[in-house]
């Protein structure tokens, strides 16, 4: 219920450039903020997506809880998904030499 609140709190600061989407956005420093005062969520990962948006994976160690953002070159910041129980995983490669 609290991530609702927050999602609408984001789309009511970020005006009219996100009202025509439904994708909950905001300047990238209120973003982060909030997922680290409300949530307190850190970034665990970083990546470049399509169109050179910046995505990052943010999470709590002590609640387990997650987001995914996508960032513009404006500095726009996008939620993409959230959740709970987040972990960290370090898989291994499979073996090149044995089929999948």
């Amino acid at each position: 219920m609290k991530r609702i609140a927050f999602c609408t709190a984001l789309v009511a600061l970020a005006g009219p450039a996100c009202a025509q989407s439904t994708t909950a956005c905001a300047p990238r420093d209120t973003v982060l903020e909030r997922l680290a005062s409300r949530y307190g969520e850190t970034r665990r990962s970083i990546g470049l997506g399509a169109g050179n948006q910046l995505v990052e994976v943010f999470a709590s160690a002590e609640s387990g809880s997650w987001t995914i953002t996508v960032t513009t070159a404006a500095g726009l910041t996008c939620l993409v998904a959230s959740g709970l129980a987040f972990e960290t995983m370090a898989d291994k490669l499979p073996n090149p030499d044995k089929g999948a």
